[in-house]
């Protein structure tokens, strides 16, 4: 990196963060801001994301728009940077929490130049008259954090990320920086699509982390896993969380957690908003040692002394395994991942992803949208879907070429878009091939926990990366259970190269584990295959 760039970044980072140093991956990434170019980063939880818009943002000339999903991490990250009481890293926020008069007086402080960030959610910028008031202060970047909330593909979709590229064009698309802990290749391109990033770098480090210890233990039964976790939670120093397939077990396991004498919680999106707070609240001051919860807890938990990650069910993807267990550690410390899972965990997986799109539905939306470019409220109002099914059918129909985002937060119907019927039927072959992919990262995550040799090259494989050795600090590696591995000079294709299958159709190299490859194919999804069988039968060729 140009030496130029690395001192300007340092000496800002020192003077006006009070940070010592940078890490090694921020710098890259960095640079990418400052020359105004378009990047996606991808980052453990804990690596210094934010760090990469903030430093360079105090060289750019106007003001930098983060669009976080939470306001609770919002409010952290603006604790933080107003902290040292710099106007040139004083940060304000236009949201929900704001009265009007607020939210006038920070536009006010951005407009004026005594405040440089300003934090603000979709839902605000879905207002166009909000819109053009962004426009005018003449932002030098956007940032969007948690950026695999956009993805239909990532384990936190929120519908309301869809309308983002068509709102960072109406703000003058200023460069845009992405920002996600985890994103497996498909939503690193569902990512850069949907935001329309422009040839951005795309920059990935760190994905191993060495501090984390992996273990998986199968489970006959449901008393072998109360017991397996019990001596989890005896055995290691707490605060922990444990994460479990649906709200009724949170509640369930715990009660029984709190009956045996532990200082337990529960915690899942079915809870009012109050008391939702006061948990997050309870467990981020080390009032309970233990939350158990949905993956509906965890997005925005700045904790860094979690020492362990307890999964009482198998998650429904390496995806969200990760981001989960990315939760821990993140001081530095040593940290424990447990996978206990049985076999059952999968049929709860196989029902949430149920529940097809009603193709009547489809219709009408589609023919709504004929009437003239829409807002999703107008949509909404017109036919009678719930914001949330909007949103999601607005991406399906999207994919089918039936809706496109237009002027003014609208969305409108390209030309030669399909008619409503031929739309609805279209949309719903695009549902059924994002659930083929959706089933085959199951299968994936069932690959991670059955894996009989280094665990974290199993996990780095699924994202497109490579760990040239075996970890050391899962319990595959300790324990000595090994298989022959592939060495790089015998593997039949290189890692992200294209390939064919004659029934899968065309797919990606994503990675080597021991005598494994897997393969993301663009129809099927995830498939892992015996490298001996592709060689011996010719499985696979150059497309």
């Amino acid at each position: 990196m140009n030496l130029f760039h690395r001192s300007r970044l340092r000496r800002v980072a020192q003077q006006h963060f009070g940070w010592p140093s940078l890490r090694p991956g921020q710098f890259r990434p960095m640079r990418a801001v400052l020359r105004r170019r378009d990047a996606l980063v991808i980052l453990p939880t804990g690596a210094g994301k934010s760090a990469i818009y903030q430093v360079p943002a105090v060289l750019l000339p106007g003001p930098t728009i983060v669009i976080s999903p939470l306001l609770a991490l919002q409010q952290d990250q603006i604790a933080a940077l107003n902290e040292r009481d710099d106007p040139l890293t004083r940060a304000v926020r236009v949201s929900s929490a704001e009265t009007p008069n607020q939210q006038r007086a920070a536009l006010e402080e951005i407009r004026s130049g005594r405040a440089e960030f300003l934090f603000i959610t979709p839902e605000q910028l879905s207002d166009p008259a909000r819109l053009a008031e962004i426009r005018a202060l003449k932002p030098g970047l956007v940032a969007v954090d948690e950026a695999h909330c956009i993805s239909a593909w990532g384990h936190d979709f929120r519908p309301d990320y869809l309308a983002l590229g068509g709102m960072i064009k109406e703000m003058g698309r200023p460069p845009v920086l992405a920002l996600t802990a985890t994103a497996s290749p498909p939503v690193r391109e569902d990512i850069i699509s949907r935001l329309g990033l422009r040839k951005p770098e795309v920059h990935v480090s760190g994905l191993d982390r060495p501090n984390l210890f992996l273990e998986v233990a199968h489970c006959p039964d449901e008393d072998y896993r109360w017991r397996r976790l019990t001596k989890l939670i005896d055995s290691v120093e707490r605060p922990g969380i444990i994460y479990v397939a649906t709200r009724r077990a949170a509640e369930e396991l715990s009660g029984r957690l709190v009956a045996a004498g532990y200082n337990a919680a529960f915690y899942h999106g079915g809870m009012a908003g109050g008391p939702r707070e006061q948990r997050q609240e309870d467990f981020a001051s080390d009032k309970v040692d233990i939350m158990v919860a949905t993956s509906a807890f965890g997005m925005g938990i700045d904790k860094a002394n979690i020492r362990w990650v307890a999964h009482v069910a198998l998650p429904d993807s390496p995806d969200s395994y990760f981001q989960e267990i990315g939760r821990s550690g993140r001081d530095g410390g040593p940290a424990h991942a447990m996978l206990l899972w049985r076999a059952e965990d999968e049929a709860i997986q196989r029902f949430f992803t149920g529940g097809a799109p009603d193709e009547a539905e489809l219709r009408s939306l589609a023919a709504a949208l004929r009437s003239g470019p829409m807002t999703k409220t107008a949509l909404k109002d017109k036919t009678g879907l719930g914001p949330r099914k909007v949103g999601a059918y607005l991406a399906l129909l999207e994919e089918a070429g039936a809706a496109v985002p237009g002027a003014g937060n609208k969305m409108t119907v390209p030309l030669f878009a399909p008619l409503p019927a031929a739309a609805a039927v279209a949309a719903l072959q695009a549902y059924e091939r994002q659930q083929v992919v959706t089933r085959s990262r199951t299968d994936m995550m069932r690959g991670f926990a059955q894996a009989r040799g280094c665990r974290t090259q199993v996990l780095l494989s699924y994202f497109g990366e490579r760990l040239a050795r075996r970890c050391g600090h899962c319990d595959n590696c300790v324990n000595g259970v090994t298989e022959p591995a592939v060495s790089p000079k015998s593997a039949p294709f290189a890692v992200h190269s294209r390939v064919r299958h004659q029934e899968w159709g065309i797919g990606m190299v994503m990675g080597y584990e021991e005598d494994r490859m897997t393969v993301l194919f663009d129809d099927v999804g995830y498939k892992t295959l015996s490298v001996p069988v592709v060689v011996e039968n010719s499985l696979l060729t150059a497309p």
